[in-house]
């Protein structure tokens, strides 16, 4: 069973930045493709940005060339670093890790974006 827990949420205000860890447990982490997401309020929950296993990265057209998406395998850890942030960022974020046979998800940061 892999944990996964989000960190970083917050309230900032427009054009400022944060970053959002999610901290995976278990040994699988190196060997897992793992994604952010995110839900609007009111909306569906929409895909932002992943990484594999060799560290290729993809984002969804709405945060490409704001938001980055990295791993260290050494902590278990993948981060969403999202700059210049706008209201319409404003979501839980959530963390996915899939496997070969498993697909966990975290339980979600909130981030606001309002001034």
């Amino acid at each position: 069973q892999v944990q996964l827990v989000e960190s970083g949420g917050g309230l900032v205000q427009p054009g400022e930045s944060l970053r959002l860890s999610c901290a995976a447990s278990g040994s699988i982490f190196s060997r897992s493709f793992m994604t952010w997401y995110r839900q609007p309020p009111g909306k569906q929950r929409e895909w932002v940005a992943a990484i594999s296993t060799d560290s290729s990265t993809a984002y969804a057209d709405s945060v490409k060339g704001r938001f980055t998406i990295s791993r260290d395998n050494a902590k278990n850890t993948v981060y969403l670093q999202m700059n210049n942030l706008k209201p319409e960022d404003t979501a839980v974020y959530y963390c996915r890790s899939q496997g070969s046979s498993n697909d966990y998800w975290g339980q979600g940061t909130q981030v606001t974006v309002s001034s």
